[in-house]
């Protein structure tokens, strides 16, 4: 039944608890997903904002760019190579940064300004495709010739020899017919906007490990609650529980000492009566009187032995020396019976406390001794018993060690009648039983019952 109770209580907690891990897990893994999406959008933002004021430092060299070609382009004449040639002078001068330059493609897609790459000057470049597959220059060409417009593609970036993510800007140089640009690299752009999510999506992680911890503590704080809870209801049943255990074996003593003080000196005396009514009845018949006289001695043994009967039930129901001498001597007797029945050599250590126990565990203590004396007789063929009972705080203690041949211990459905009576017992007053034995290495029986 406490098994039951108990299983009950670890289901109603696991009830009250699930319920909140999974909502929790729930709300947790719905807000990080609505963050992690939040935080992204929050990167494209990022990201675009950064293109923005690429792309306006982008129009802003170019404008002074324009500028500064305005003077020549504003006197040049169609097909005015000396100012031409000035243009691309002053284009190829004008740099900014490590890897800042204009370059300039007259219509059909040849080179004209690269201060950085000059093995291009002079080549058509329309061909041209980044790893991408974008015909770079076509492309750029016919921006300039709508207007122009910012343009990404992969290129070399000078400073580290590698391909770049790009992002130029085109116009059309009017008069001269030429597309006129510049870009700047944004791998940059895209190592912040990496650093970034990763710091996002550490925090998030650190997020989410925080609330597991919080959860993971909610849960053990609840199940700490929820285990002292059932401690203390437990010890609460366990004490309630003996308590009716001790009424009810307290009343059985009780009830077994009225019934055997009956036995004994009610129908026991009245047998005892008949007894010697029959014997003097048979001693004033004659001697003639053969048959009858035989008759009434068979009645005689009869009755005596139905007189030994009722005393060895009235001892079993309650040992009249527990109630005249009490337990110390009850068990001194006991044991000098079992050591003159038996022969063997038998040890009593008892230390008792000055006041008498209480009923129930005084008759408990004497009927385990009673049943381990008899296995012993029956079974260990031993040649020592040592019997010691103290007591140790609010405990008492019994322990019956015995030199014989032992045997293999079983749990308690294999436990023989006699252990099983005896485990019966001291588990009926909420105490504690055990056995050690091992095959020619005896046997030790320990019970221990509260004095609260």
């Amino acid at each position: 039944m406490k098994r039951v109770v108990t299983s009950l209580k670890t289901k109603m907690l696991l009830l009250s608890i699930i319920p909140l891990i999974i909502v929790t897990v729930a709300i947790t893994l719905i807000s990080l997903n609505q963050a992690r999406q939040l935080s992204e959008q929050e990167i494209q933002t990022f990201e675009e904002n950064l293109l923005r004021s690429k792309r306006q430092e982008l129009q802003h060299y170019v404008g002074l760019a324009m500028t500064s070609i305005a003077h020549v382009v504003a006197e040049a004449e169609p097909g005015d190579k000396v100012a031409e040639a000035e243009v691309r002078r002053i284009l190829h001068s004008l740099t900014f940064g490590d890897d800042g330059y204009f370059f300039v493609y007259d219509k059909q897609g040849v080179n004209l300004v690269h201060p950085i790459q000059p093995e291009l000057v002079g080549q058509n470049l329309s061909g041209l495709q980044d790893r991408n597959g974008k015909y770079v220059i076509r492309d750029l060409l016919q921006l300039a010739q709508e207007g122009g417009g910012f343009y990404r593609y992969i290129w070399r970036k000078p400073s580290k020899g590698d391909l770049e993510d790009k992002l130029s800007y085109v116009v059309q140089i009017p008069k001269l017919n030429w597309m006129m640009g510049t870009g700047l690299y944004i791998d940059d752009i895209a190592n912040e906007v990496a650093a970034t999510r990763e710091k996002v999506t550490l925090n998030i992680r650190n997020t989410f490990f925080t609330v597991v911890a919080i959860l993971a503590g909610t849960v053990i704080v609840i199940a700490l609650v929820g285990l002292g809870i059932n401690v203390h209801a437990s010890q609460l049943a366990d004490a309630r529980l003996r308590q009716v255990a001790h009424r009810y074996v307290q009343f059985q003593v009780n009830q077994r000492r009225n019934f055997a003080r009956e036995l004994h000196d009610g129908i026991n005396q009245l047998m005892v009566s008949v007894k010697f009514r029959i014997e003097l009845a048979r001693d004033k018949l004659q001697p003639q009187e053969a048959k009858a006289i035989a008759e009434l001695d068979k009645g005689s043994e009869a009755l005596n032995q139905a007189i030994q009967e009722v005393r060895r039930i009235s001892h079993d129901l309650r040992p009249i020396q527990l109630d005249d001498l009490g337990l110390e001597s009850a068990l001194h007797s006991m044991a000098d019976e079992f050591a003159e029945r038996t022969g063997t050599d038998t040890k009593v250590r008892l230390e008792l406390p000055e006041q008498r126990l209480p009923d129930d565990i005084e008759i408990t203590l004497y009927r385990l001794t009673q049943e381990a004396l008899t296995n012993i007789e029956r079974h260990a063929e031993a040649d020592a018993v040592d019997l010691h009972i103290w007591q140790d705080e609010n405990l008492i203690w019994v322990e019956i060690r015995d030199d014989g041949q032992g045997f293999i211990t079983h749990d308690k459905q294999g436990d023989g009648i006699g252990l099983l009576n005896m485990r019966e017992r001291t588990e009926l007053l909420s105490g504690h039983f055990s056995i050690r034995s091992k095959p020619g290495a005896g046997t030790l029986i320990r019970a221990g019952f509260s004095l609260l």
